[in-house]
């Protein structure tokens, strides 16, 4: 079966709650489930960038698009009861290492407390889905790579290792992680055998994603597709920092498979799928692509010609110097593994641009035309 075949079966018709649909992950991750045939509802902040994908895919016409803070528990928990979803995917977040230290407060406040608030959200849905035997809902909560106690190991980082962070976005994402493991172990605990498991919580930690519509600043490829737009060097920061790139595809479909498999082991209350699904995953590239900024910078300026730069940027905050992650638990559990290589996920992501700033195609032509593609060649599912 296709992967498409087997997605379409698990999504169709069923209500998806997206957190953080308006964001560049989140809005790739909207598109592919309309495509799929799912009821999609979102609830975020407005677009905080100019161009944004969301606006350019027109997500706002095409489904149940809700602006809503996660930190207002309240208006939060309300709209989760309401949506009564079968699946949610929390992307919510401040997701920037160099805006968490200009503004720490909001970092915390919303990656970890919108976090426990959507927790604490779905245990109110449980108590819900309990007088209704139809019902439970798969959720994944997705952080980041940054999550882990970084050494700058030469290997990848298991799902096992100890959470940490140096800054305030990496720090929040692992104090995020340890809510998640609490409230599992709390409220949602894979391992009870009475069947009354309504609610599933798993946690995705991805690598550095790129892909076309990522319009965010400080961020390596949009920075480098709008130097490019102005016929300017691209100035690099920090070149030989080492980087799991992924095409922003790979990852959304790990967490969709994990979502899938998740609700299929609700649905059948088996103690070991529980306890295999409702638990921490990593979604990152082969190890061909932990390449360097530079080698980055260079494959870009093979598909769209220009010049880059290196420029210090003295008195810059700490950001981590490499990052790996070990993925076996996704490809045995799963089948999930990196389709791409780091060649072609660079040049899908320039091509998009390309298409998107030169030829004036439609972004959600161009969106649909990866994720099809994606489809076709990605894993193949029993």
């Amino acid at each position: 079966m296709t992967l498409r075949d087997k997605l379409r079966a698990a999504y169709e018709g069923k209500t998806v709650l997206v957190t953080g649909h308006t964001g560049f992950k989140g809005a790739w991750l909207s598109e592919w489930l309309l495509m799929l045939g799912a009821r999609v509802v979102g609830v975020a902040l407005p677009p905080n960038t100019t161009p944004a994908l969301f606006n350019q895919l027109r997500l706002a016409d095409r489904l149940e698009h809700h602006l809503g803070d996660i930190r207002d528990r309240e208006g939060f928990t309300r709209r989760v009861l309401e949506t009564q979803p079968d699946y949610v995917f929390h992307l919510a977040a401040q997701p920037l290492v160099r805006t968490s230290y200009d503004e720490p407060v909001e970092t915390y406040s919303t990656n970890v407390m919108g976090t426990v608030h959507l927790l604490e959200a779905l245990r109110k849905l449980q108590v819900l889905y309990r007088d209704n035997s139809e019902k439970v809902c798969a959720t994944v909560f997705v952080t980041t790579d940054k999550c882990y106690a970084n050494r700058e190991w030469l290997y990848g980082f298991r799902e096992e290792d100890p959470m940490g962070g140096y800054d305030p976005y990496s720090s929040s994402k692992a104090c995020a992680e340890l809510a998640i493991a609490s409230f599992r172990q709390s409220f949602f605990n894979p391992g009870q055998t009475d069947g009354s498991l309504r609610i599933g919580v798993a946690s995705a930690r991805a690598g550095n994603v790129i892909g076309g519509g990522d319009w965010a600043l400080d961020r390596i490829v949009p920075d480098c597709i709008r130097s490019l737009q102005l016929g300017e060097p691209i100035s690099v920061r920090n070149p030989t920092s080492i980087r799991p790139w992924q095409h922003v595809l790979e990852p959304i479909g790990g967490y969709l498979l994990l979502a899938m498999r998740q609700h299929g082991a609700l649905n059948s209350q088996s103690p070991v799928a529980l306890l295999d699904f409702c638990s921490s995953f990593n979604f990152g590239p082969a190890l061909s692509s932990n390449q360097s900024v530079e080698d980055l910078v260079v494959e870009v300026l093979r598909h769209w010609p220009g010049k880059w730069k290196k420029q210090a940027d003295v008195g810059a905050p700490h950001e981590a110097g490499r990052l790996n992650l070990a993925c076996d638990k996704a490809f045995h559990l799963l089948n999930w593994q990196p389709v791409w290589a780091f060649d072609e996920t660079i040049g899908r992501t320039i091509c998009w641009y390309r298409q998107q700033s030169l030829s004036n195609i439609d972004p959600q032509a161009l969106a649909i035309s990866d994720i099809e593609a994606y489809e076709r060649q990605g894993p193949h599912v029993g």
